[in-house]
């Protein structure tokens, strides 16, 4: 037979218990030739749906249960469950099939061991045996040595299988016996449980009679005193009948143990079944932790990205607005200038539009003389002839004091502290220039 890491569900069911009509196989042929695989071909009704432990064996007519398969194959299902009508196939090895010209069968047998079909009988045998001749090589004899080595390994591994077997059975001999020592231990108890029944009931019997004696003496002792009589019989009857409930009582005491020993079998076999499904819940448990912890990676990893891209936006925002303001301030400041420049030029009496350059078109000369103004330097069209005094003269925007050289102190000394300084171009707060990771907090904050 084949050796196989798990053997197939099977069943000692008889064949008025099986089911023959729901799995038909196709090209059964009459006889299979020796040495070559064979391919079952076999079609599912409408009605039967197959399971993932269901197989195919090979069975020596006759058989009598689904434990007598010669070989098996596990099925494969198919692929698509609503169209099992389909035609499946399984193949079988020729080293696994047998080697005799008996009759064979096939049977399909499902996950509980029941057979759910079966084929016409075939044989293995070539097709005319008559009139074969056999020719033997050098080649087929070695490889019928190479055959005979491997039955000879196959049949040494039957044997240690059946020795392993024989120990199973030892085992299970052995696990008999302790079963059959509980019962006897069982027995023993339950014997001693109507033992003391039965002194109880002799107990009350005896007890029964004394008290009819002494009955019958105070009856004729007391014949005159009939009330006390009554009230005796009626004392006596109450002890009958409590007698009768104790009698009852321990009957139903002996069913309840018989009712707890099959409760407490069925409870072993839940019990275990509770404790393999524990088992698979704990390892489903461990699974979606570890998938936990990896969805936990995944999103710090994410929220750790967009906390970077938050801030880097954040700088670009301030930087943005820091540009904005720096526009709007040189606009206002060109603005300024201008209109400081007509003021001048009303002033020394010029016509601005008779003036012989054009500030607005000449980008790239005033780019050159200052790279600072927008519109280029106003006093550098003017003639040093024309009023060169009123020209080369400015007054300071702080002392209000003239100089003609372009510098004051407190403009000199305004611009070294803001060369020294770091304005937050938001809420225009100074920090110093050794302070410039706490500025860059500062200006940070603000986009928050």
């Amino acid at each position: 037979m084949e050796q196989t890491i798990e053997d197939p569900p099977t069943s000692a069911v008889l064949l008025d218990h099986c089911h023959f009509s729901q799995v038909i196989f196709n090209s059964v042929e009459k006889f299979y030739v020796p040495g070559g695989d064979i391919t079952c071909y076999y079609t599912l009704t409408q009605h039967f749906i197959p399971r993932r432990k269901d197989w195919i064996g090979i069975f020596r007519v006759g058989w009598k249960t689904t434990r007598e398969y010669y070989t098996f194959m596990w099925i494969t299902l198919p692929v698509d469950l609503n169209n099992i009508s389909a035609k499946q196939e399984v193949q079988f090895k020729a080293y696994y099939l047998p080697k005799d010209d008996e009759y064979y069968q096939f049977c399909y047998v499902d996950q509980d061991g029941v057979v759910r079909g079966a084929s016409i009988p075939f044989q293995f045998r070539p097709e005319n045996e008559e009139d074969l001749l056999v020719v033997t090589t050098q080649g087929e004899v070695e490889e019928i040595e190479q055959q005979n080595k491997e039955l000879c390994k196959e049949n040494q591994e039957l044997k240690d299988s059946c020795v392993s077997l024989q120990k199973q059975n030892s085992d299970m001999q052995a696990e008999l016996q302790r079963k059959q020592e509980e019962l006897e231990t069982l027995q023993s108890i339950n014997k001693k449980l109507e033992q003391k029944v039965q002194e109880q009931k002799d107990y009350w019997e005896t007890e029964l009679l004394h008290l009819k004696e002494q009955n019958q003496k105070v009856s004729s002792e007391n014949e005159k005193m009939g009330i006390t009589v009554d009230q005796l019989q009626a004392q006596l009857s109450t002890q009958e009948k409590e007698m009768e409930k104790l009698v009852q009582g321990a009957q139903d005491k002996t069913e309840q143990l018989e009712h707890l020993k099959k409760e407490n079998g069925q409870l072993f076999l839940s019990l275990t079944e509770q404790r393999e499904h524990q088992k698979k819940l704990e390892q489903t448990v461990e699974e979606m932790k570890h998938k936990e912890s990896a969805a936990a990676k995944k999103q710090q990893e994410l929220t750790d990205e967009n906390f970077d891209l938050s801030r880097r936006l954040g700088e670009n925002k301030i930087i943005y607005d820091t540009l904005q303001r720096e526009k709007e301030r040189i606009e206002k400041e060109n603005d300024f200038l201008k209109k400081e420049n007509h003021r001048l030029l009303n002033y020394m009496g010029l016509d601005y539009d008779s003036l012989p350059y054009q500030v607005p078109t000449s980008d790239q000369e005033g780019a050159e003389q200052n790279p600072g103004l927008v519109y280029g330097n106003p006093y550098s069209g003017i003639q040093e002839s024309s009023s060169p005094s009123l020209l080369s003269i400015k007054k300071c925007p702080i002392c209000e004091s003239d100089f003609a050289d372009g510098f004051c102190d407190h403009i000199l000394e305004q611009q070294w502290i803001q060369t020294l300084c770091l304005k937050c171009p938001i809420c225009n707060k100074v920090f110093p220039e050794r302070e410039k990771q706490i500025f860059e907090d500062h200006v940070f904050c603000h986009s928050l």
